[in-house]
């Protein structure tokens, strides 16, 4: 039996929660299986019970963030759509409470999903955190933006951004220019965060004194990074060694964030990685904090999120079907090993 609710969404709110072309309504009504129609401040939702209660959740946590001033993108949607159909009660308005800073156009920097929020979480609580996930996830820029406030309210002396000078996957040849300009490419996108929340102007002057360093993996080498916030990007491209050598650096009043995709090495083939090893070897000891991000937690365009989800899905099935095999394998094996010895 179809039943029906009636929510009030006022006016002024009604084109940021419906979206363009009512484009938000449409995607509500597709994912839930309920009917929205729209009147003047006011929507009638009609479906089953349980889909009703999931449309309220969804209408409201909208409502919420509208009445903040907060522009609905089609990614707000998508999460609160997620959380509905778990029927996860979390509210975007307490994880939209967690102010990190501005960027140097003045928008708000905050965790948008609830992986984000843990995430920021563990930075705050522990000495040391390893921010997994995949692309778009937000890991180095929420890092980031987190190692600017601690420099700007003086609880670090510095900040060190450094990540492996590895080629994706392609050959590059001999880069020209003097040293830095050839290690440049592997760090412009520390730069482009960098740039984005402190300001090109500043960055640069803070550079010039030595309070800011961006620098490879290999620079780190023989130093002890005291009073400082230090983030160590793309560690899935880390050899055992070299993640080994980075993390007895870290000296005291030290802040410590490694971010990766074990997804995504661009290691040589079969090749170990740092990041995955310090994960076996690390976990449980005290004021080491692990945040694990999923596709949920993707911020960057609704088609990265798809994207992601479909290459979980791909390595999932090849994973099975590669452990089936083995396991045949050893079957056929133990098989042909006892009718031998008969």
């Amino acid at each position: 039996m179809e039943n029906q609710i009636e929510l009030d969404i006022p006016a002024e709110h009604e084109r940021n929660i419906f979206g363009q072309l009512d484009k938000y309504l449409q995607k509500i009504e597709k994912t839930l299986a309920v009917t929205v129609i729209a009147r003047d401040g006011s929507v009638v939702v009609k479906g089953g019970a349980a889909s009703l209660k999931q449309a309220e959740h969804v209408f409201r946590e909208l409502l919420s963030l509208s009445e903040r001033g907060e522009t609905i993108t089609e990614q707000n949607v998508n999460y609160i759509l997620s959380l509905a159909l778990e029927n996860d009660k979390t509210s975007l308005s307490e994880i939209d409470k967690e102010l990190l800073g501005y960027t140097i156009q003045g928008k708000p920097i905050k965790p948008k999903t609830l992986g984000q929020q843990k995430y920021v979480r563990q930075i705050r609580e522990n000495m040391m955190v390893f921010g997994l996930g995949p692309a778009g996830t937000g890991k180095t820029y929420l890092a980031m933006a987190m190692a600017i406030a601690a420099f700007k309210g003086n609880q670090v002396e510095k900040i060190i951004l450094t990540r492996p000078a590895i080629e994706a996957g392609e050959s590059l040849g001999f880069l020209p220019g003097d040293l830095q300009q050839k290690i440049d490419p592997y760090l412009r996108p520390l730069y482009d965060a960098l740039y984005q929340i402190m300001g090109a102007e500043s960055f640069i002057k803070n550079s010039e004194k030595g309070l800011i360093e961006v620098a490879p993996l290999a620079y780190m080498r023989g130093r002890t990074l005291d009073n400082a916030f230090i983030i160590l990007d793309e560690a899935q491209n880390t050899t055992p060694a070299q993640m080994k050598m980075f993390l007895t650096r870290i000296g005291f009043g030290s802040k410590v964030v490694i971010t990766g995709d074990l997804s995504q090495k661009d290691l040589p083939f079969q090749a170990e990685s740092g990041l995955e090893v310090a994960v076996k070897v690390l976990e449980g000891i005290e004021d080491i904090g692990f945040s694990y991000l999923t596709n949920k937690d993707v911020v960057r365009h609704p088609l990265v999120q798809r994207i992601v989800h479909a290459y979980e899905k791909y390595e999932a099935k090849k994973s099975y079907r590669e452990s089936r095999m083995d396991h045949n394998r050893n079957k056929q094996n133990k098989k042909s090993y006892g009718g031998n010895r008969n």
